[in-house]
């Protein structure tokens, strides 16, 4: 049994969280809408890009390295959050976060040169990055395996709409009240969030708090917490907060923690696995302005709108893949008399990775050679369309199987897969305009697909090993224990 739950010795055992499935997915709401902070401030910005331009008097080119910084600090920041997350609490790690995004975000509406929208962009970054990290975290202490895909799904299912309205709320409001105007709204969005989780979201980090029954303090109460917990005592009366409960010894922060998963075995090929259909996924947005301005002839309001087929397909994606995550692992898990410590993790959650890859790599493979070809436009959207769906599939699940196996560590085994794949979107959005250039568009996205479709030996490496890694994981963790 996991140390981190808190034991009844001679009464009933507790349930692994003390919230109800309606207070689940209020803070399940709460933790998604926090983590559209990081969509909103890096999509919304995109429009503005030329006012910014004109204003402060410099080239687009210029100003387009702003977003490169943001992606840098994007990939680093949720390193150091999450870290700090799995021991300090997922409550203070939001209220450190969002008070840094909060003054970044009034500091560049107020702007008035270059150098400053570079260090406040960097800033505004490092505070609104982490919160997919932290958000993950707290599903990872309230959700037992076996409904924890639904969850990861509404989690992700939220956080991607800004990728869909993002910059058609940036646009609208840079055009009637100014570029400034976009991030007095992120400053407006981002208070209130972090007004709903001060008042709302309680302290669920399980060395803290256990299944939520024990009493936090500082920053760490909420109201809802304290009212759930008197709820369950006064219901469970063999269950008081002056039964006995096993604490777990008081860890230092461990700041390299999500680089040690990185490079871990049970982690690092089904990471590099999805950093490399992210990579190729945002190559293809990158490019999508360029190409269907040049080929189709349409303007920023009409590429705006093709736009919405990515966001589209990527929510409605995440939002089945999760439930279909559920559905697989009851029914692996019925296959083992519900002995969960039995279930293979690797076939029970990624066994349809298999399925994603492959309508990815033919999305990419459509989209590329009727772009090249001026196909009839629709077909590109498509593609488009199957391209958001798949992709981000392929991260709910591999977010799904990392919260698996670091339950002590969710946050930091999100940040780690947020460091890698950002670091490789980054680069590829860097290549994927001179790669066209030199090779065209259907070969360009031809070369990527093949590079995707060869990836897929880093899940069977995967699958066969991966039983023995976590195995020699969960020995490693319980000696250190005793």
């Amino acid at each position: 049994m996991s140390t981190d739950k808190r034991i009844q010795k001679d009464g009933p055992s507790e349930p692994y969280t003390i919230f109800t499935r309606a207070q689940k997915a209020v803070i399940v709401s709460v933790v998604s809408g926090a983590a559209t902070l990081s969509g909103f401030a890096s999509n919304i910005y995109f429009p503005a890009i030329p006012a910014i331009a004109t204003d402060l008097s410099v080239s687009t080119e210029l100003v387009n390295l702003t977003v490169t910084c943001y992606m840098i600090f994007q990939a680093l920041s949720p390193t150091i959050w999450g870290a700090l997350s799995d021991v300090r609490g997922r409550r203070i790690a939001y209220v450190c976060t969002l008070t840094i995004f909060l003054g970044a975000c009034i500091g560049l509406a107020e702007t008035r040169t270059y150098a400053q929208i570079i260090i406040l962009r960097c800033l505004q970054s490092t505070g609104s990055a982490s919160t997919i990290a932290i958000g993950a975290g707290v599903i990872g202490d309230i959700t037992t395996r076996e409904e924890r895909g639904g969850y990861m799904g509404l989690f992700q299912g939220g956080l991607l709409m800004p990728v869909a309205i993002g910059p058609v709320i940036g646009g609208a409001l840079a055009d009637h009240l100014g570029w400034r105007s976009v991030f007095w709204f992120l400053t407006i969005y981002g208070a209130v969030c972090l007004v709903i989780i001060v008042i709302i979201l309680p302290e669920t980090l399980r060395s803290l708090v256990g299944n939520g029954s024990r009493p936090a303090s500082g920053l760490a109460k909420s109201p809802l917490a304290s009212y759930q917990r008197k709820e369950y005592e006064r219901a469970n009366e063999t269950c008081t907060k002056d039964g006995p409960i096993e604490h777990l010894p008081p860890k230092s922060i461990d700041w390299v923690g999500p680089l040690k998963i990185l490079i871990s075995l049970n982690a690092a090929f089904v990471i590099l696995l999805v950093s490399v259909h992210y990579m190729t996924w945002q190559m293809v947005l990158t490019a999508l302005s360029t190409l269907f301005k040049k080929v189709y002839r349409l303007d920023e309001t009409q590429i705006g709108l093709v736009f919405l087929s990515n966001g589209v397909g990527s929510i409605l994606g995440t939002l089945l893949t999760g439930k279909l995550l559920d559905i697989d692992y009851r029914r692996i898990r019925r296959q083992f008399d519900g002995d969960e410590s039995k279930i293979p993790l690797e076939r029970a959650r990624m066994r349809t990775i298999w399925l994603w890859s492959g309508l990815e790599c033919a999305s990419v493979l459509v989209f590329g050679w009727t772009v090249h070809r001026a196909v009839h436009m629709s077909v590109p959207i498509i593609s488009v369309f199957i391209l958001g769906w798949t992709a981000i599939s392929i991260q709910s699940v591999v977010s799904t199987f990392l919260v698996d196996v670091y339950p002590q560590h969710s946050a930091s085994a999100m940040a780690a897969l947020n460091l890698a794949r950002c670091l490789c979107g980054a680069g590829g959005t860097a290549v994927v305009g001179p790669c066209i250039t030199g090779v065209g568009v259907g070969w360009t996205f031809t070369i990527f697909a093949a590079i995707m479709f060869t990836s897929g030996g880093l899940l069977i490496v995967q699958m066969i090993h991966g039983p023995a890694w976590r195995q020699r994981l969960e020995n490693k963790q319980n000696n250190s224990r005793t």
